[in-house]
């Protein structure tokens, strides 16, 4: 079993020290960890409400109301399981030690965009261009 890694509170990851060392990954599991916990939270909280929500409303536009509101409340957390599962292939990633570069290019990934976005599986150069190629093929 691999020892824990010390990371001050205020830790951030610099550009100046080695690309994906101990303290970077532990950073970044840190927060995908800390994501997925806040996901989870939301997603428990949202089943109570839907229970909850579980009740005859006679009037027919407050009844409409309310189940357009569920179908949303729904669909953002598909969109959460989704991300969930996004988070925990990025897990995967870090304990894989390819965690940070670009699946396209292999390059790493700027520790801005990484922080931006922990998910990350592409540099920014490489997501542009598939954003661009994207669009050329939906225009066809």
């Amino acid at each position: 079993m691999k020892a824990e890694t010390f990371l001050p509170n205020d830790y951030i990851p610099a550009e100046d020290e080695p690309f994906m060392n101990e303290r970077q990954t532990e950073y970044f599991r840190r927060k995908l960890l800390a994501w997925k916990a806040d996901l989870l939270d939301e997603t428990a909280t949202t089943i109570e409400g839907l229970q909850d929500a579980a009740r005859n409303i006679p009037d027919i536009a407050d009844r409409a109301s309310e189940e357009t509101d569920r179908a949303l409340e729904l669909r953002t957390r598909d969109r959460q399981r989704k991300l969930i599962a996004k988070i925990d292939s990025a897990l995967r990633r870090i304990d894989e030690g390819e965690y940070g570069y670009c699946e396209m290019t292999g390059d790493p990934i700027s520790l801005k965009r990484l922080d931006a976005r922990p998910i990350a599986t592409l540099s920014l150069e490489a997501q542009e261009r598939h954003e661009r190629r994207e669009k050329v093929h939906r225009d066809d």
